[in-house]
Order: structure tokens, then C-alpha cells, then sequence
């Protein structure tokens, strides 16, 4: 599946060194206590302000509603863009100078930019501003990396997975925090609520996280120098990057379309806010308990067979919402497709961990997050030309999609020892 230009290349060509031993110390470390909180923290603050940002644009002299439709979407939508184009070259930079402070100094950027927002006068600067934390950011796939590293080589996907859902549950919070906080303290300081989280998590980092310097282990005569290009070509890294990409998709695919959906059923109109809100809940909190059920799974199962098993069962649950249950079914299926995307995500980025060598760990995590935000910013577009259409033709698309991407992890997908728990260091 790979260029003939290329060579395969596996972990232990780089390794720099091998990841620490099981440890029977306690489950959340400092280190990793540091990392999820500050990503919570920050995931949160990051959402905080989405609520209210139309009403902001309309306070900044915007006044057709057309036009702050447009300018909310373009807003929103430059920061994930930008991350997801940049967060390779961050992790290329975090790789020579140390996580922590990349992490560190993506929190200072946020807590300026933030407060910049409450004081801009056009919404072009507002615009701007945005563009500017999609550069600076990147640190979330960092925060993955770091809690990669500094696990025991048994709990690699369980610290991955508390990190995940530290991101996911932060923007389920996030927007309803902003929805009551805007009332009490206004829309402009709103963004200096959000900018104090951002310093909170930055203390933290600063504080709480210790980061071992790894030096790499010097290379043989002729051996290859890790570039972008040849990171791509680590062992299965491509399809995952594929597969994560694709479950990132789906999982956000039929958001703007589930309030709609929900009306089709026949629901009341003053009742569809309330059961929208309350699937996707549900689905944000079953697919955080699935991060955490990854690393059960990933000690008794291989990868492959995770990934491709909860990406079945995923297309399953959303058949289930594609037929139009009653409320009870599809809160059901809903919580079964949220388990299980949780499931595949994090085994994903397991599977992947076991092939990035520590020398470019940071720059590997930045490629993944990078597919999963190109996902992220890909799904509402496709939604909206699908559900043009049909709404219900969104559900089926997501079933069809994880079908597809289970057949592919099932025949390409190349399982080795350890690939659930830690980098495998192996003679060919």
C-alpha cells in the first residue's frame, strides 16, 4: 500500500529507547493528571464562547442575519482548518525542543488571543483572531503524545483514552457553560472567562508536568533520516490516519442534521431542542466511556480486530437511527454508536502510537490529529450536500462509511506483537 520510492520503515529503526515497563504505581500519575486536565480545561474553554458568537458578530455591526450565518461559519471553521494544517509542524518542532513547552506556549498564545476577542470592534479582526488560534493551537495532539510517553508500556491506552476524553467531554461542557455565563458577565467577558481557563491550564502544565529529555540513539552509517514522508510511510500508519479521519467523519457527519431528523419523526417542534440535546449527551458520554473501554479491549484483543469489530457494531447502532426508532431505541442506538467510535478512536491512535518511534512521536500525533481535524471540517459540509437530498440519507452514508473502513482494517491492517499495549521493538 505504500510508494515503491519509499522503504517501509518500522519502530525499531528509530526507537530512540524502549517505553517504560509496567508499572503497579497508581493509575493517574501526576504527569498524566497535568495533561488531561489541562486538555479538559482547555477543550472547554476553546467551546465556550460557541453559544453566543452570532450574537457577538450582530454586536460588532453585522446586522443581516444571512451575513452572520456566514461570518459565524467561516469563523468556526478557519481555526480547525489552520490546526489541522499546522499540527505536523508543531509536533516536527516538539520533537527537538520538548512537549511541555510547546504545550505551554500553545496555552500562552490562547489566554492573548482570547482576550484580544474582548476588545476587537469589526469582525474581521474577530475573524483573525480565530485564524490565529487555529495556528498557535496543535497542542491537542501534543497532549496525546505526552500521555503516550510517560505511561507504563500496560497503560498506553488508557492514558490515551483519558486524554480523549478529557477532549471530547470538554466541548460537551463548554457550549452550555457559555450559555449560561454569557447572561451573568456579557458577551465580551465571556472571552476573559474563557482566556483565565486557558492560564489555569497553562499553571498546571508549567507545574504539575515533568518531562524526561529523550535523546535519540545515534544512526548507523547510511541509515535514513525520519522526514514527513517517511513518517507516512510507518507500518499501517497511512490506513490509520484513514481510519481515524473517517470515524471523525461520521461521528460529527449527521450533527447539523439531528434536530431536522428528529422533526421528521414526528417529534413536537418545542421538544426537538431537548431530545437533541439529550442524544447528543448521550453520545458524548458513551463515546467517553469507550475511550476508557478501549484499553480493556486492546489487553485481551488486537488492535485489528477492535477497530474493525466496534466500527461494525457503530454501523449497526446508526442503522438503528437511520429506521427511525422510538425515543428509547434511538437513545439506545445513539449510545451504542457513541461506545463504539470511542472504542475505535482510541484504539486507532494505540495502534498507531506502537509504530511512531519516540525520535518523531510528537511529529506522528500531529499527522493523526491532523486527519481527525480534516474529518472534523469535511463532515458538516458533506452533511449539508446530503441532506439536501435526504436527511435520512445522512445515517446511511455513516453506515456505509464504517462498513467500508471495518473491511479495510480487517484485509490491510498488519497486526504485531504488542501493538495494543506499547512500540514493539522487533528484529525483521
Amino acid at each position: 500500500m505504500f510508494s515503491n520510492r519509499e522503504p517501509r520503515i518500522t519502530h525499531h529503526e528509530y526507537a530512540g529507547r524502549e517505553p517504560r515497563a509496567s508499572s503497579p504505581g497508581p493509575l493517574l500519575s501526576r504527569d498524566l493528571f497535568a495533561v488531561t486536565a489541562a486538555s479538559f480545561i482547555g477543550f472547554t474553554g476553546f467551546t465556550l464562547v460557541m453559544p453566543f458568537l452570532p450574537l457577538y458578530i450582530r454586536q460588532l455591526g453585522v446586522t443581516d442575519d444571512g451575513e452572520i450565518s456566514v461570518w459565524t461559519g467561516v469563523t468556526l471553521a478557519v481555526t480547525p482548518a489552520l490546526t489541522a494544517l499546522c499540527a505536523p509542524f508543531w509536533g516536527r518542532v516538539a520533537d527537538r525542543v520538548g512537549n511541555k513547552i510547546m504545550v505551554a506556549r500553545a496555552l500562552l498564545a490562547f489566554v492573548v488571543v482570547m482576550s484580544a476577542m474582548a476588545y476587537v470592534t469589526r469582525v474581521w479582526q474577530l475573524f483573525v483572531l480565530r485564524a490565529g488560534l487555529g495556528f498557535f493551537a496543535g497542542y491537542g495532539a501534543l497532549t496525546l503524545s505526552m500521555a503516550a510517553r510517560s505511561a507504563p508500556r500496560d497503560r498506553i491506552a488508557a492514558s490515551i483514552g483519558l486524554v480523549q476524553t478529557a477532549q471530547r467531554l470538554g466541548p460537551a461542557l463548554g457550549p452550555v457553560i457559555g450559555g449560561v455565563l454569557a447572561p451573568l458577565v456579557g458577551l465580551r467577558n465571556a472571552f476573559l472567562v474563557s482566556a483565565g481557563l486557558y492560564a489555569f491550564a497553562f499553571l498546571m502544565v508549567l507545574t504539575l508536568y515533568h518531562e524526561a529529555r529523550v535523546e535519540p540513539t545515534p544512526r548507523e552509517n547510511g541509515a535514513a533520516r525520519v522526514t514527513f514522508r517517511s513518517i507516512l510511510a510507518f507500518e499501517n500508519f497511512l490506513l490509520l490516519m484513514l481510519v481515524i479521519f473517517g470515524l471523525q467523519f461520521v461521528d460529527r457527519i449527521f450533527g447539523p442534521v439531528l434536530p431536522l431528523y428528529i422533526g421528521q419523526l414526528g417529534y413536537e417542534r418545542s421538544r426537538i431542542p431537548v431530545i437533541a440535546g439529550l442524544l447528543f449527551s448521550v453520545l458524548a458520554f458513551a463515546a467517553a466511556f469507550g475511550h476508557h473501554l478501549a484499553g480493556w479491549l486492546l489487553a485481551r484483543l488486537p488492535a485489528r480486530v477492535v477497530i474493525a469489530a466496534a466500527a461494525v457494531v457503530a454501523a449497526a447502532g446508526l442503522a438503528v437511527v437511520a429506521a427511525g426508532p422510538p425515543l428509547w431505541a434511538l437513545t439506545t442506538a445513539m449510545a451504542l454508536f457513541g461506545l463504539c467510535i470511542g472504542v475505535a478512536m482510541t484504539a486507532s491512535y494505540t495502534a498507531a502510537n506502537s509504530v511512531i518511534p519516540l525520535e518523531v512521536h510528537s511529529t506522528g500525533f500531529g499527522f493523526l490529529t491532523s486527519a481527525s481535524l480534516a474529518g472534523l471540517a469535511l463532515s458538516p459540509v458533506v452533511s449539508g450536500l446530503v441532506g439536501a437530498l435526504s436527511i435520512r440519507a445522512v445515517f446511511v452514508v455513516g453506515v456505509f462509511l464504517l462498513v467500508v473502513l471495518a473491511l479495510l482494517v480487517r484485509r490491510m491492517m498488519v497486526q504485531r506483537a504488542a501493538t495494543a499495549t506499547a512500540p514493539a521493538l522487533e528484529e525483521s
